[in-house]
């Protein structure tokens, strides 16, 4: 039985002109913020001031023919690209096109009361609208981001965590993000991780209709919930692992949003570090996964190296910290190892 669930308080706000006085504090934060008119000045933001129609033709002198995914669902699933009812497939078709037609499409299904879904996910701009970053001055110094534009109707996607940290710009129409701190993971009811509709595992609770008999401990993570509502040249910015629904509010929303992270790839994904336990760990029996757990806790998550000092540093080796050396000294041992 599904029920109504009262408005979560709202991500913290900060002024413009605090958040470029002390970047690097901002920038490395722990939880969500949001400020107003941070790239209010983007001609796209201009154009979609004026009309949603306007920044679409502003848009569209970008596009060199690149094709894109485009995802399409029938007007009586609401706009909620999910799987279907027996977890096999998904509710929606994906086609392959240029963002041109998305565009023109979007303006047609604005005219129509009941119009289908279509959602085009994140797709780097520097492929699929070259030239478009220039326009994109951002007031921050951010270290070599990925930029990805995301269009769409008034659709829904589900709560899903990111690894890189993620500053996600309203550009046109309005959004919707409610967040969650990592920790609410069980309470989130994650679907399949190797069968997802984007890539990234994500909740099953349809947000707009919560079934709190068959999804009960959804209400003590809706406890924890934050909501972000923005218009165009609005910023929300998520620390890496918070999970996100995300909500297009209107008949055309535009979004533009930069991932990066602190440590260099050479130093691998944690979620790798999942999968591998998954193969390696996870069929332990208890008392040595218990085992493990204490060397992951003593090794991996110590707030500090105090634990190591009874050798010197010279002599920690891969134990101490790990340099470009060491990581890639790691990364051929792991890959040597896993080819057996």
């Amino acid at each position: 039985m599904s029920v109504s669930l009262p408005t979560p308080p709202p991500v913290q706000n900060i002024e413009r002109n605090e958040l470029l006085a002390n970047p690097a504090k901002w920038l490395q934060a722990e939880t969500p913020w949001v400020v107003r008119g941070l790239v209010a000045h983007w001609s796209i933001v201009e154009q979609a001031q004026q009309s949603a129609g306007q920044a679409g033709d502003y848009l569209k002198q970008f596009d060199q023919g690149y094709e894109t995914s485009a995802f399409l669902c029938e007007a009586d699933h609401g706009g909620r690209f999910f799987y279907n009812d027996t977890l096999d497939g998904f509710n929606f078709v994906s086609v392959k096109t240029r963002l041109t037609q998305v565009i023109d499409k979007l303006g047609e299904l604005a005219q129509e009361p009941a119009p289908a879904g279509l959602y085009v996910g994140s797709t780097q701009i520097s492929q699929c609208l070259p030239g478009l970053s220039e326009q994109l001055p951002l007031p921050l110094p951010l270290d070599n981001p990925l930029v990805s534009l995301w269009l769409g109707n008034a659709s829904r996607v589900a709560a899903h965590f990111d690894y890189p940290r993620n500053l996600a710009c309203c550009v046109i129409g309005k959004r919707r993000f409610t967040v969650f701190p990592p920790e609410q993971l069980e309470n989130l009811y994650i679907g399949p991780w190797d069968f997802t509709p984007a890539g990234q595992p994500i909740s099953m609770v349809d947000f707009h209709q919560p079934d709190l008999e068959r999804c009960p401990r959804f209400a003590t993570a809706w406890k924890q919930a934050q909501v972000a509502e923005l218009e165009p040249g609005d910023a929300v910015y998520l620390p890496g692992m918070w999970w996100h629904h995300v909500e297009g509010l209107e008949a055309v929303n535009g979004l533009i949003n930069y991932w990066w992270s602190e440590t260099l790839p050479v130093y691998g994904n944690p979620a790798d570090v999942f999968q591998h336990g998954l193969l390696s760990i996870k069929q332990l029996p208890p008392e040595q996964k218990r085992a493990w757990l204490a060397f992951f806790e003593h090794y991996l998550f110590a707030e500090d190296q105090s634990h190591l000092d009874h050798i010197p540093p010279e002599r920690r080796g891969r134990l101490g910290e790990v340099d470009n050396t060491m990581a890639r000294q790691l990364r051929a041992e792991l890959g040597n190892r896993l080819k057996r």
